[in-house]
């Protein structure tokens, strides 16, 4: 029988607080503006993927979810190629290593939160995917390195190829060469930022991402602006306030880049919208208490979907986890905080998180978290098949 050769990985989702939108070249997912994102901790959402190569696999297969999906779109086949062609190298170097960059590939991958419902699952995928591949063919090259071929797959997965928070920096070059994902901190330089993800819809979104943001770039008037000017100064003062640990700054800038990302989505033809009435609640209910509390406690932030991501400080997680367990409960997500005590700031009327109870579907906590993990399970049984199959 061949031998079988795996390597496996967890790795993580990270949300943007400073968000990409917009390609300056699609084939390579080279961005039109630089962004930041924190990663997230892979306790509460990862992508679990085993890559395995054999002699006697006779295509590349890739299994999602229990569901085998095609390897062959151009994104997939681009990270592939890459990681053969930087294996083949090392075998050419030296001859005795097993061809691996000849065998095909096995790819066994589980995510622990719904896929394509607006909580970076191709973030996590891709760089799943592409680090268990490197660690598959024993591949030398930095994260920051890798992180150039994670983008390939799916623009943001470069960023989860590190943990902490991180600045995917759009580069300049037309081979996308120093377009790449650097860490500007770690978990550990700031270990104590939070986060709480209202998942409003599970469904998969109307208008992809990739949809959405050339429509946006094509069409909109503000886009230019946001792109040239807004971003680039922004991006200078959030990567500060992460590393002075400035949550006031950090907050508000966050919530600002998650309007104005919204709003050229709006300024499209035609307009693409991602939010919905209860993701403009949650930023109403936010808007009001810190208002009432004089300062940022918590700052919200929508990717390309509905749900809703709180971040927030540790220390404020009473005024915090107080507010969304009045609003909320009786939702999966608590277990591992129960001795949080629903409380209303004075000031909030009840009918302002009422609205929420009949939309949010699930809560999850989670906060700041590492990089991708090699692990020793494997998700392929001795055959090299997924072993749920």
């Amino acid at each position: 029988m061949a031998k079988i050769y795996s390597a496996s990985t967890t790795a993580p989702v990270n949300i943007a607080t400073l968000k990409y939108w917009g390609k300056r070249d699609t084939k390579l997912n080279l961005p039109t503006n630089s962004s930041i994102s924190v990663t997230l901790s892979q306790d509460d959402l990862r992508t679990f993927t085993t890559a395995a190569a054999s002699e006697a696999f006779t295509k590349d297969t890739l299994w999602l979810n229990g569901t085998e999906e095609s390897v062959t779109g151009a994104r997939t086949s681009a990270c592939l190629a890459e990681l053969r062609a930087l294996r083949k190298s090392l075998e050419d170097a030296d001859p005795s290593l097993p061809p691996l960059s000849t065998y095909k590939l096995h790819i066994v991958s589980e995510n622990n939160f719904p896929t394509a419902a607006g909580l970076a699952s191709s973030a996590a995928g891709f760089a799943a995917l592409v680090r268990a591949i490197a660690d598959l063919y024993e591949l030398p090259q930095s994260a920051e390195e890798l992180s150039r071929i994670a983008r390939q797959g799916s623009g943001s997965a470069c960023r989860s190829l590190f943990g902490g928070y991180v600045a995917w920096e759009m580069g300049e070059k037309e081979d996308g060469s120093d377009s790449r994902a650097v860490q500007i901190a770690t978990e550990t330089d700031w270990p104590d930022m939070r986060a709480a993800i209202l998942v409003v819809s599970a469904k998969k979104k109307e208008t992809s991402s990739t949809t959405g943001m050339q429509t946006t770039a094509k069409t909109s008037p503000l886009f230019k602006h946001r792109v040239e000017v807004v971003v680039p100064e922004r991006f200078k003062v959030m990567s500060k306030s992460i590393l002075d640990k400035d949550f006031e700054t950090f907050g508000q800038l966050t919530m600002a880049d998650s309007n104005q990302f919204h709003a050229v989505c709006l300024d499209s033809s035609p307009p693409v919208f991602y939010m919905n009435d209860v993701s403009r609640n949650v930023i109403s209910l936010i808007e009001k208490v810190n208002n009432l509390a004089g300062r940022v406690v918590a700052a919200y932030t929508f990717d390309a979907g509905p749900n809703a991501v709180l971040y927030y400080l540790e220390k404020d997680e009473p005024i915090v986890l107080g507010l969304l367990k009045a609003a909320l409960p009786d939702l999966d997500g608590w277990q591992n905080k129960a001795t949080v005590s629903a409380a209303v700031p004075d000031g909030v009327s009840e009918d302002m998180y009422d609205s929420l109870k009949d939309g949010v579907s699930r809560i999850i906590l989670t906060g700041v978290g590492p990089s991708p993990q090699k692990i020793a399970e494997s998700l392929v049984d001795e055959s090299g098949l997924p072993k749920s199959a």
